[in-house]
């Protein structure tokens, strides 16, 4: 069926060698093992090979450094890398150097048997490769199963402009990936300007997305320019895409249809030079089903999910992250600290309802807090009592969505007045933040029906007529 055609395996460990050549060998193709990167060029060189899979460390060279070697000789022929150095780093350089998968170490076989098949029908096309771009310390930390295939997902990305869509719980680090998606693609040159949807009045969105002309509202003295007009050439990041007003929506379908949009008050289209990757923690299909979010917009935004895992789901990276981050808060100046494996078998026992941005703080401040050079058990235990969450009406923790709405609410507060501009609504801000997903899950649950919507509230039933019209939340008619 594959014509016995030939792998070249390159690895310096001879039983994934013997493992590789015995499962190649079943499915029909030939097999040529070595552990030396030399071998393995002279024999690419020569014109041997249909497919080439070699490790990264190997004693003579790195692998790495042979893919685009190969690639500059033989460009029909492809490459998969493995690596038992799995980490974000390694996955982004091997397609970037032209590698047409990534595996890390341990591989499944059935998976890796999979990609050959993929890889050996691929059209020369298909073959990724650009411009390795080093730049600053890599973002995204964790060697866990889950974090792998975000590594490879994102990597494949990199050479795309495709639309991506982020979810995860606050705290997963949605807005690194879409840094990511950013700093290592094709349009790592361009801007990235990111906006978040939460933070903004409903009012102003879509001023602040597409600019306004002079006049085209109260208070508008001068032409303004939007994100996607600042982002062009890059990415715009629109975080939080849940709490898009329908409005908007609307606005946003039409560029990612027509790919131009119009300014606020203005007539002249504007080409949308942009990539866009989008984000939010909320569940974007039951706000479908909820008649709040456009559902048509949904599948133009999702075109390449990337869900991101809570920290629960992935305890083997807490060690590495936690050395991460005070990695981190002693280049930001703190004193230099280490947990001790007590300390480390805490961490692992905490639910973290903050994610990794919890971790992260919790680092910070044992750093900061605490004189001795190894922390232990100790300390970690009486932080994280500090940090527990209230519970909820199941018994379980509450997530900490609340204090981080607070304090981006009061980051762009700051920001404002650093800018020089007046803001004095920030209380209702907040209010409003928690009155409108509370109203609107309510109104949700009870099917629009607004009696049962208010005695479920505790609320007067014109009282809660009076916030929906505040808070411009849509009406199932009918039901009211």
């Amino acid at each position: 069926m594959n014509d016995a055609r030939t792998i070249l395996i390159a690895d310096d460990d001879r039983a994934i060698r013997t493992v590789l050549t015995q499962a190649l060998g079943r499915s029909g193709y030939q097999v040529r093992a070595t552990s030396s990167a030399a071998t393995l060029w002279r024999w690419v060189e020569d014109g041997e090979g249909d497919l080439v899979i070699t490790d990264v460390v190997m004693p003579d060279e790195n692998g790495l450094d042979l893919v685009p070697r190969i690639r500059r000789v033989r460009p029909e022929l492809r490459v998969v890398v493995m690596s038992a150095q799995s980490t974000f780093a390694t996955a982004i350089k091997a397609t970037q150097r032209g590698a047409f998968e990534y595996l890390p170490k341990p591989f499944d076989l059935k998976e890796l048997l999979a990609v050959v098949e993929r890889a050996l029908a691929a059209p020369p096309s298909a073959v990724a490769g650009g411009e390795e771009s080093e730049g600053e310390k890599l973002p995204l930390v964790g060697r866990s199963q889950a974090m792998q295939e975000i590594y490879r997902t994102v990597a494949r990305l990199t050479t795309t402009d495709l639309t991506t869509m982020i979810t995860g719980e606050s705290g997963t680090g949605k807005e690194l990936v879409a840094r990511a998606l950013h700093d290592y693609g094709k349009r790592r040159t361009g801007p990235f300007v990111a906006i978040n949807m939460a933070a903004i009045p409903r009012e102003l969105i879509e001023a602040e997305l597409f600019g306004h002309e002079r006049g085209a509202f109260t208070g508008a003295l001068n032409r303004g320019i939007g994100r996607f007009e600042q982002a062009a050439g890059g990415t715009l990041f629109l975080d939080e895409i849940g709490d898009m007003p329908p409005e908007a929506q609307t606005r946003l379908l039409r560029v990612l249809q027509e790919g131009e949009f119009t300014t606020v008050g203005g007539r002249q289209p504007i080409k949308a030079n942009v990539r866009i990757v989008a984000a939010t923690h909320r569940d974007l299909r039951q706000l479908i089903r909820q008649g709040l979010f456009r559902e048509d917009l949904f599948y133009r935004l999702n075109v390449v999910p990337i869900r991101l895992p809570p920290l629960r789901e992935r305890m083997e990276d807490i060690p590495l992250l936690a050395r991460h981050f005070l990695d981190r808060a002693r280049a930001a100046g703190l004193p230099a600290k280490q947990l001790s494996t007590e300390a480390m078998d805490a961490l692992k026992g905490h639910a973290w309802p903050g994610n990794a941005r919890e971790l992260e703080n919790l680092m910070r401040r044992l750093a900061a807090l605490y004189p001795q050079e190894v922390i232990g058990a100790d300390a970690v235990a009486a932080e994280l009592a500090e940090a527990v969450q209230p519970a909820g009406p199941d018994g379980q923790a509450m997530p900490a969505t609340l204090e981080q709405a607070v304090e981006r609410h009061l980051a762009t507060f700051m920001a404002a007045h650093k800018d020089g501009m007046p803001v004095r609504d920030l209380y209702e801000r907040v209010l409003a933040e928690v009155e409108r997903p509370l109203l609107r899950l309510a109104l949700g649950a009870t099917r629009g029906n607004q009696i049962k919507a208010a005695a479920m509230l505790g609320l007067n039933r014109n009282t809660l007529r009076k916030k929906i019209r505040e808070l411009e939340l849509p009406v199932v008619r009918g039901l009211s």
